[in-house]
């Protein structure tokens, strides 16, 4: 797998390293070989935002057989797309490399015209400034990614994280994805959809948050009730004040978390067990095959038997 991250003169450090932290830790950890390089308008360094140069960026002839290309951030002042980057953006999406704009490097995605008639997320503070240049895209303000299978867009800064993470699970799997976030002490999985805006960071587990000590239960109990009256129950808190502090801390509805935990869960024992469909939808608390297939397509666009034929990690450790 190839990869080419756009550098520029002004971009931040974080923005550039997020995506070669993701896809190298790819590599490094044994798990497929992913290949990140640094382009640019022309080969040679850019400088970034806090004055550090950076050499050896390759020119643009390296993004032309990339199976990604990420622009990870885009200028401050939210200048035009340049003629040459749009059109290399356009030319990888026709040859069908996916394209990703981090960030505020949406602008030059959608300076590209890959977003037209098409959701997209970014910083929240460009998000008027995108609407009023293209109001054929719809900004969602409040998302962390939207991928769209070909174009991946994210919000500011940290989600970054999460759409390159998003990545890596679509192509290697959730067990992958969960070791490269292991690896980086990320959180594992925050999906698209969820909240931009948390009031305070997720609660630390042993910290005394009610909150906190309930998510940890729930995850130990994902094939029980785990109604939001059961979860209030465990929490010592009214079914009101559970659900007001349990938004507050995770950005989700407690419904919304639990479903998306029950479906990584269920993920988890396709890459990795023999157990019947019947079997997973008990252990994840589904109910039935029939429940569990119908919420596992919804969320991915596959089957539970399709998933596990793409992602068996067993099959996958036989064959090294």
């Amino acid at each position: 797998m190839s990869i080419a991250v756009y550098a520029f003169d002004g971009i931040t450090m974080f923005h550039l390293s997020v995506p070669q932290l993701v896809f190298d830790e790819v590599t490094r950890l044994g798990l497929a070989d992913w290949n990140t390089v640094l382009f640019a308008d022309r080969a040679g360094s850019v400088r970034t935002a806090e004055g550090y140069p950076i050499g050896e960026v390759r020119g643009p002839a390296v993004a032309e057989s990339a199976d990604i290309v990420v622009v990870p951030s885009w200028f401050e002042d939210g200048r035009a797309t340049g003629e040459a980057l749009r059109h290399l953006l356009t030319r990888a999406h026709d040859r069908g490399a996916t394209v990703a704009g981090l960030c505020l490097g949406t602008v030059a995605v959608a300076d590209a015209g890959l977003l037209s008639r098409r959701t997209a997320a970014t910083h929240w503070h460009a998000v008027g400034m995108l609407a009023a240049r293209h109001p054929d895209v719809e900004v969602d303000p409040s998302v962390l990614y939207i991928d769209h299978g070909d174009v991946l867009t994210s919000a500011g800064t940290a989600s970054a994280l999460d759409a390159c993470l998003h990545l890596v699970r679509q192509r290697l799997g959730a067990a992958a994805a969960n070791r490269v976030a292991r690896s980086l002490v990320v959180a594992p999985h925050r999906e698209g959809g969820q909240a931009q805006y948390i009031e305070r960071p997720l609660p630390q587990h042993g910290s005394g948050d009610p909150i906190a000590a309930t998510i940890e239960w729930a995850l130990r109990h994902l094939g029980d009730d785990l109604s939001v009256e059961r979860l209030a129950d465990v929490a010592h808190l009214s079914r009101r004040t559970f659900i007001r502090a349990f938004q507050a801390s995770t950005g989700e509805t407690p419904a919304a978390w639990v479903r998306r935990r029950r479906l990584d869960e269920v993920r988890r024992l396709l890459e990795s067990t023999d157990l019947l469909i019947d079997q997973i939808a008990a252990a994840c608390g589904f109910g039935s095959a029939v429940t569990l297939r119908q919420s596992f397509a919804a969320a991915f666009d596959t089957s539970p038997s399709e998933y596990r034929r793409r992602f068996d990690a067993r099959a996958s450790d036989t064959a090294r």
